[in-house]
């Protein structure tokens, strides 16, 4: 894993922005198998959180985070701002996540 920072806010305590470097993104596609679309349902009819679905939720932002610090490494970032995370479904049992931010570089103050 790289040590590029993401961050939601504007800038990052003790360091300077000295370059904008573009907009970079993450993304994880994200299926539900039969088993766990079962599980889930019972859930919902009696209440409760469904662990198997937020397990792939929190995978799938795993993999958009490595994703998003990849890409601004490779345009020499230490840092990414204004990160923000985008959840849409994509058809029955498919879920995309999105990460999107500015890739910078930053100075210490």
């Amino acid at each position: 894993m790289t040590d590029v920072t993401v961050t939601t806010t504007d800038g990052l305590d003790g360091r300077a922005v000295t370059e904008y470097l573009g907009v970079v993104s993450g993304e994880a596609i994200m299926g539900a198998n039969v088993v766990s679309d079962i599980a889930a349902g019972i859930r919902d009819v009696v209440g409760g959180r469904s662990d198997s679905y937020e397990k792939k939720v929190e995978k799938g932002r795993t993999e958009a985070l490595a994703d998003i610090r990849m890409e601004a490494e490779e345009l020499g970032a230490d840092a990414v701002v204004g990160a923000t995370f985008d959840y849409e479904e994509m058809g029955e049992g498919m879920l995309w996540i999105n990460l999107s931010g500015t890739a910078v570089r930053t100075r210490r103050q």
